[in-house]
């Protein structure tokens, strides 16, 4: 065998039915006592219904989180972690929430207790992406990881089909790029290839019947599975232009990613032709023409334009793209990336 090294994560993982219920408890066990909730605007009334069940261990309620976690967000946050005296953050939500938690984290070394929503996977990775100034950096650091991750999946019966597919294509993701990470190991590969499985199991099933709990709870086992290969290995192309287009451009996070993925594989799927393997077989043989035909077939969004990026762009999001460059398994250049790139935004099948 191979040499290699792997780092489990010590995050506390809690999962099942009901066991966001649990919520107090894991707060507690952190030795903390004033809980500051954090959401989305969408999901203020959710926040403040949980900072009421937390009673007298909730400070209050911050609902300001949104993409790319714009620093200018993180720093009025901040100021209500100040004026409350919080000891401890509790996300409910996506990426977006789940970013915010970990910015103050990473700002100021509180506990998190993360109690996902979305498929994303980022509540279980050190990893942290934040914007300034039209740019979008990732830092890593042992503080940015939570503490708690609380995955209840009745909380994802209400997550309208749409987000279910893009949060899961989201999560897929990671995966696809962990299957081949120079830092790769041999318990990544078996997290990322049964994470894979469980979203290609669930997801169709969720489009025609989003009630089916079984559905639910396999999508959300197989966002823990993909967000820890986020979390223990490094991402490749596929995370650099979805930061880039995010960052600089504001496209929408989930679909972001939905789009790229069968490029980005497809970018990469000779150079990699043994690591994807075993992925290309679970999409009838194919990673890339595969991965965009079970994308189609649940109904993802295909093609950058479909949300707004116009044609005029891509010179400029291939330039950032080739800036300092994450590692990747085919080597990049500029002319290929924009290549790539206008293949998304026209949403032409890859083959």
């Amino acid at each position: 065998m191979k040499s290699f090294t792997y780092s489990g994560s010590p995050a506390r993982i809690v999962f099942g039915s009901g066991r966001s219920n649990d919520v107090a408890s894991s707060v507690e066990a952190l030795g903390c006592k004033q809980a500051l909730v954090l959401a989305t605007p969408h999901q203020k009334s959710d926040a403040e219904a949980l900072s009421e069940r937390l009673g007298a261990l909730s400070v209050g309620v911050f609902s300001g989180a949104v993409m790319h976690t714009p620093v200018e967000v993180t720093e009025m946050a901040l100021k209500v972690v100040a004026e409350t005296g919080a000891d401890c953050v509790v996300s409910l939500g996506g990426g977006s929430t789940t970013g915010l938690g970990k910015a103050i984290a990473y700002r100021t070394d509180l506990p998190q207790v993360v109690i996902p929503t979305t498929y994303a996977g980022s509540e279980v990775t050190p990893i942290l992406g934040q914007t300034e100034g039209g740019r979008k950096t990732t830092v890593r650091n042992a503080s940015i990881l939570p503490e708690v991750v609380i995955y209840d999946p009745d909380l994802t019966l209400g997550l309208p089909v749409g987000m279910s597919v893009t949060s899961g294509l989201n999560a897929m993701a990671h995966a696809v790029e962990g299957l081949y990470a120079q830092d790769r190991n041999p318990v990544s590969t078996l997290m990322a290839l049964d994470g894979l499985r469980a979203f290609k199991d669930s997801l169709p099933v969720l489009v025609n019947s989003p009630e089916d709990t079984d559905a639910r709870a396999e999508a959300l086992y197989g966002a823990w599975l993909c967000g820890t290969v986020l979390g223990t290995v490094g991402m490749a192309l596929h995370h650099k232009i979805c930061h880039t287009l995010g960052g600089s451009f504001d496209t929408p996070h989930a679909e972001t990613h939905a789009v790229m993925l069968p490029y980005t594989a497809a970018f990469n799927a000779e150079a990699a032709e043994q690591e994807l393997a075993a992925a290309a077989e679970l999409f009838g043989g194919s990673i890339d023409g595969g991965l965009w035909d079970f994308a189609n077939s649940i109904g993802a969004p295909l093609s950058l334009k479909e949300f707004g990026l116009v044609e005029a762009d891509l010179d400029r999001a291939a330039d950032i793209a080739v800036e300092n460059p994450y590692w990747n398994p085919r080597p990049i250049d500029r002319t290929s990336i924009r290549t790539l790139l206008q293949n998304a935004w026209e949403g032409v099948r890859p083959d």
